[in-house]
């Protein structure tokens, strides 16, 4: 086979994988993806260290607590705060703030916050999921000029220049006299 007859772009696992990739890039960047998976990562240890029994040589281990149901809860409901963060991105701030008291409230329940494996990664998630906002929405005019194709650029005044370019999100408009004088 040679190259003149080989598709350019082929649609086999590759372009499948690619267009899978590219289409959770464009979710996880829509939500505040990292302190979720944080949140989900620090119930785990919480929720695991109350019921193991761990053996070390030939000794059992177990590490079972009076406050096992309060790890159990604490556990279930960071996992559950960190998928309604991501499903749920307006909920953010809420599930920031419960992920923080709950990772505090891990501590004296939960061995020292499953021994400091969910306290840290719940502290952090829960600064994240506060912190996170979605990025605001292009101008109309930007938008249409990211989609159209500049034109042969032509020789303009400063002046022109200056009235003719788009104001910044949120900013007010200035009097010509104003820019003249800078």
């Amino acid at each position: 086979m040679s190259s003149a007859t080989v598709e350019a772009w082929p649609e086999g696992p590759a372009g499948l994988v690619g267009r899978t990739r590219r289409g959770f890039r464009t979710w996880r960047r829509t939500r505040p993806f990292w302190g979720g998976l944080l949140a989900m990562l620090a119930g785990v240890p919480i929720l695991y260290f109350p019921y193991a029994h761990l053996s070390l040589g030939g000794l059992t281990v177990a590490m079972s607590t009076t406050a096992g149901a309060g790890s159990l809860i604490i556990g279930v409901m960071l996992i559950v705060l960190g998928l309604t963060a991501w499903f749920q991105p307006a909920v953010r701030i809420f599930c920031g703030v419960a992920t923080t008291i709950l990772a505090l409230i891990s501590v004296p329940v939960s061995n020292l916050g499953g021994f400091g494996m969910g306290l840290l990664p719940g502290l952090v998630a829960g600064g994240l999921l506060v912190s996170w906002a979605p990025l605001p929405p292009l101008p109309e005019a930007a938008e249409r000029a990211a989609t159209v194709p500049d034109e042969a650029p032509t020789a303009q005044l400063p002046a022109q220049a200056a009235a003719e370019q788009p104001l910044e999100y949120g900013a007010a408009p200035r009097p010509a006299a104003e820019e003249e004088q800078r």
